[in-house]
């Protein structure tokens, strides 16, 4: 796709010439220089059948987790160590494996779709002809022709059409999401090529930027030849620039050009178990175990090598701590839980027919920490389904379809320009895209579509009072008047709104000969321009209508003689064909042009605010997160809007940091004030609950205004600071007149602050995605405005209501899940790891290990791995229902409560005294040589069962004594990994395995079970290490039960 960053014409190298049909321009232009682009294959696909194990072997172990497990099963297979080399080998591979597979049939799916598309048959013109060909052999270069539906295989200029107009409708869905048919224009002096022979006869060539992923901008321009007279050049922009993936709708065929192919802890126990082992062995009578002398080669080796392998092999030993299955299950925790998002049947909009979409798992979490949601206004809070209310005219002014009692002339002006000065388009077909549509009594009507809401309405506005707009047919804009008469305006040129200029303009000529400049915006783009007018009646009624919250416009005119036309029409003719700092010099052709205005009157839409819109915020508000919205719209209609959805309340005292306001007093008074009022009724701590009462109100102007001055560095202070300290005091901020890139300004003015909170944005359209794509979570609203918000989010979701869910109830069970899985997974391993650090000392510390390599394998695999995991997923502490009654439980895991160092260390001194109780409960219950019913004595192997026995059993429960929610895959999962290490352990113990070049384990398991002694102390040791933490659990619901612990109690006692 193309990007507008503007092109100088001497910097050809970061441009390309295109000739058009491969043929050389004529005698006397300038130099044919033949340039080789790419062909039109498409490979979208990461790997190929030779390349693909050593690539996708490098990508996986780039991994930093897959990567020291490589090390560790190297370290195994390279030194002597006590564990077998398949306890880290097999996990390892069984990972590796299962994404292999997987990444492989992703990859496989995309070679189809690859294959499918460059395989796709495309027409192309070749001398005269229509060839048919694929469409990987395209060219840049070829003149390609495309029917209707069929979908553009490449970028495209747009040449000439089957309407006699010019013009074409095409589709965006693939690309933006946008279902709307929008217009594209074919270029002045090819239009009127209808056949495969005259295109085949055009000579030119097309100069433009180089591919850019833009794709709504494109600088460009195209010189014809004919003859021997000098080119003509006409300017391209994105209006004739037909993108790949786009669909061509109600058009029979079209001429184009082809363009672009757009291709483009574990360490420190090693460490004190190496030292420890070396002190332990200085004295001489403990050099060498009695049952276990060295051999020559091993006295000889130097003592830094010895210490080296052995600190490696306690590595081994203990890398147990970090397992692999960690990684997995957390992966697999995040994959999975997102599905659950997209199958809550309440985030399902029945108008829409689409629920909520994950477009990234990583953030899961992340939804149950959000501190700041930073909202859009239009299309986010309000239904962006506008309604046409009231119209001033002259400074007079009517609501609904009464007559306005002014002067004809500028009645007829007003209604006019608002006939004239949009982009809407006229449809007059029975169907589009098979839908029956515009039909009354039998017979089709014409009906209105663009993409903006706001221009279908003031249209069907007009249409309702006696004006309608009819059509755009060549170059001619048709209305039909009150009379019943056609007026006919030629169409001279259209300046384009932006979200800078915040106004659209157009320049027509009337039957009579007339130029005339309609312009339209809001009251702050057109009250400084404007030289005539009623301009406080209707300042007056605008703002009122702002205060109810009415979306407002302004209209103007300029009349124009022949000679200001053609000024106007030099200016914006050589900002056009500049291939450099084309929208610069285009803004300054605007500013030129839109001078000396007339006021004409004003308009008023109504946007609803969407349903429990209001409920949403106060929920949020609840929960002890703040709200902020920032729009373009003025502050009348923003506050008014932000009052009916109860970001302000009647209570809440607001704060006012306008350019109305720094204009009457300097910047840095204004800031003070409002830091010296907020912090005499606030707490110190700006986090304070007693700081709700307060809302502030600031513009883009003065929020410039503050960066500016901090980035310069000078003024009386940092302004940033200050500006942030009322803000953490105040419950609610609306940014009003924001630009695009304000918003994101905002964003991250907060992500930056020293607190660095967590923050959200939401929007629905393409000028919210710098904003959603600046803050930590991005949603996007699946709004009218397109889905360019919602392709560039992190979730997407029907509407704004269900953000309250998406937070409340799935963000904070994400995070809880996600909290116990991480902690409870670093408590298993300590409860398995430190029983064999203690063994060390019992050992001569000869890393002998305490447990069987089989259990060292399958202990995170098998044995203890599914509870977890499926708790991670379907664990509700409290339930839903609860959560969405009671926001204020989103306090309670607020600021990373779980994941803090108090937490942690419980969880790490719970797992410590757990391994200390299972160590040294079985040594003292078996501190005299213990006899089995016939009388042999118990083993080493024997002794790590029972430790081991006593530590699945005990972690297990733990997670049972966890879980609140329980179903039947909960029993069926904990009680079946707990039988399954029962059946494993007689299977093992019980059978003489031929592969296995040891039998150390034969029998013994069952000789444990055979064992009075060892049944007794089994339940005591787990009785003992589960007591301390059901005791704390007692004692804090008892003595200082949070929020969410009433909230248990509650719901049991109902």
């Amino acid at each position: 796709m193309f990007f507008c960053q503007c092109v100088g014409e001497e910097n050809w190298e970061d441009s390309r010439t295109v000739y058009i049909g491969h043929k050389e321009p004529p005698p006397g232009a300038e130099a044919y220089i033949p340039q080789r682009y790419p062909d039109n294959h498409i490979v979208s696909s990461k790997y190929t059948f030779w390349n693909f194990i050593p690539k996708n072997l490098f990508e996986q172990f780039r991994r930093i987790a897959n990567f020291y497990f490589l090390v560790i099963f190297l370290v195994q297979l390279i030194i002597d160590t006590p564990t077998s080399p398949i306890t880290s080998g097999l996990p390892l591979f069984f990972v590796i494996t299962v994404t292999a597979i997987k990444q492989g049939y992703e990859d496989w799916l995309r070679h189809k779709a690859d294959c499918s598309i460059n395989e796709c048959p495309v027409d192309v013109v070749q001398q005269g002809k229509v060839v048919r060909t694929q469409s990987h052999k395209l060219r840049v270069g070829d003149i390609v022709v495309v029917r209707e539906d069929e979908t553009f295989p490449c970028d495209l200029i747009f040449l000439s059409s089957s309407r006699y107009d010019g013009i074409c409708y095409v589709t965006t869905t693939s690309l933006d999401g946008e279902s709307s048919h929008k217009t594209y224009y074919a270029v002045p002096d090819t239009m009127a090529f209808r056949t495969e022979q005259e295109v085949d006869s055009l000579h030119a060539t097309i100069e433009c930027e180089q591919p850019q992923p833009d794709l709504y901008k494109f600088v460009g321009r195209i010189n014809i030849y004919k003859d021997k007279e000098e080119p003509i050049s006409r300017t391209l922009g994105a209006e004739n620039l037909l993108l790949r993936g786009a669909t061509l709708k109600n058009t029979q065929h079209i001429y184009v050009c082809m363009m672009t192919n757009d291709s483009v802890v574990k360490i420190y126990k090693a460490v004190i178990n190496t030292v420890l082992k070396y002190a332990w062995q200085w004295s001489p009578d403990r050099d060498e175990p009695w049952y276990n002398h060295r051999t020559e080669i091993e006295r000889q080796r130097h003592v830094v090598i010895r210490a080296f392998t052995d600190f490696l092999a306690f590595m081994v030993l203990f890398n147990y701590i970090i397992p692999v299955s960690m990684y997995v299950t957390v992966e697999m925790q995040k994959f999975l839980g997102s599905y659950f998002i997209t199958w809550d049947e309440e985030m399902f909009d029945e108008e829409l027919g689409q629920g909520a979409q994950v477009n990234t798992s990583d953030l899961n979490e992340e939804l149950g920490q959000v501190e700041y949601v930073f909202t859009d206004k239009t299309g986010t809070l309000t239904e962006n389904n506008m309604e046409f209310i009231e119209c001033c005219v002259d400074g007079m002014y009517e609501r609904g379809l009464g007559p306005l009692k002014t002067k004809k002339e500028y009645e007829d002006l007003f209604f006019r320009a608002l006939c004239l000065c949009h982009t809407v388009q006229v449809k007059e077909e029975e169907t589009v895209d098979g839908i029956k549509r515009g039909i009354h009594q039998g017979r089709p009507t014409s009906f209105y579509i663009s993409s903006s809401p706001d221009e279908v309405a003031l249209v069907e506005g007009m249409k309702r009072l006696g004006y309608t707009y009819l059509r755009l047919k060549d170059n001619y804009m048709e209305i039909l008047n009150k009379d019943d008469e056609i007026e006919r305006f030629e169409l001279l040129h259209v300046l384009n709104f932006d979200s800078v200029r915040r106004r659209m303009s157009v320049i027509v000529k009337s039957s009579s000969g007339e130029y005339l400049l309609f312009c339209k915006g809001a009251d702050s783009s057109i009250f400084p321009r404007v030289v005539s007018g009623k301009v406080e009646q209707v300042k007056a009624r605008v703002e009122q209508n702002a205060v109810e919250g009415l979306r407002t416009l302004c209209v103007a005119y300029r009349r124009l003689s022949a000679s200001e036309y053609q000024v106007a029409c030099r200016h914006l003719t050589e900002a056009k064909l500049a291939l450099q700092d084309r929208e610069q010099r285009l803004a300054q052709a605007y500013d030129i042009i839109e001078r000396d205005l007339v006021l004409l009157g004003a308009t008023a839409v109504e946007d609803r605010l969407q349903e429990k819109a209001a409920d949403t915020i106060e929920s949020l508000h609840k929960a002890g997160i703040k709200v902020w919205v920032l729009t373009g719209d003025k502050m009348e209609t923003a506050a008014a809007t932000c009052y009916a959805s109860k970001l302000f309340r009647r209570s809440t005292q607001i704060l006012e940091l306008t350019k109305k306001r720094t204009e009457e007093q300097s910047l840095h008074d204004v800031l003070f004030e409002l830091n010296r009022t907020v912090l005499r009724q606030c707490s110190i701590s700006g986090l304070s609950v007693d700081c709700l009462d307060f809302g502030l109100i600031i513009d883009g102007a003065t929020l410039s205004a503050i960066l500016k001055s901090n980035q310069e560095g000078g003024g009386h202070g940092n302004y940033r600071e200050v500006f942030l300290e009322i803000c953490r005091n105040c419950s609610a901020v609306l940014c009003c007149r924001m630009a695009p890139l304000q918003k994101a300004q905002i964003v991250k003015l907060i992500k930056a602050s020293k607190e660095h909170p967590i923050t959200l944005a939401i929007g629905d359209g393409a000028n919210d995605v710098s904003m959603i794509l600046e803050a930590h979570v991005g949603i996007g609203i699946m709004g009218k405005e397109g889905r360019q918000a919602a392709r560039n989010s992190d979730y997407a979701i029907p509407k704004f209501k269900h953000l309250k869910k998406m937070l409340l109830v799935h963000g904070h069970y994400y995070y809880i899940r996600i909290a116990e899985l991480v902690q409870y997974f670093f408590y298993k391993n300590v409860c398995f790891i430190f029983p064999q650090f203690l063994y060390q000392f019992f050992c001569g510390f000869s890393q002998q290990p305490l447990y069987d390599t089989a259990y060292l394998t399958l202990y995170n695999i098998s044995f203890t791995s599914l509870p977890i995991l499926l708790y991670s997923l379907v664990e509700q502490h409290v339930t839903m229902e609860t959560l969405k009654r009671e926001p204020s439980l989103y306090r309670d895991i607020a600021k990373n409560s779980l994941l803090r160092w108090p937490v942690f260390l419980y969880w790490t001194c719970l797992g410590v005294f757990d391994a200390v109780i299972f160590f040294f409960g079985a040594y003292f219950l078996f501190d005299n040589t213990t006899f089995t019913s016939n009388g042999q004595m118990f083993g080493n192997w024997t002794f790590g069962s029972l430790v081991f026995t006593v530590l699945v059993f005990t972690v297990t429960l733990k997670l049972a004594l966890d879980t609140h929610h329980w179903t039947w895959i909960n029993h069926f999962v904990i009680w079946g990994s707990l039988l399954f290490y029962v059946i494993f352990s007689l299977l093992w113990g019980g059978i003489i395995w031929p592969f296995l070049n040891y039998q150390r384990m034969y029998y013994v398991f069952m000789q444990m079970l055979s064992s009075g002694p060892a049944w007794l102390s089994i339940i005591l040791l787990i009785t003992v290490s589960l007591l301390p933490d059901v005791i704390k659990k007692v004692l804090c619901r008892t003595v200082c039960p949070t929020a969410t612990d009433r909230a248990q109690v509650t719901v049991f006692l109902w």
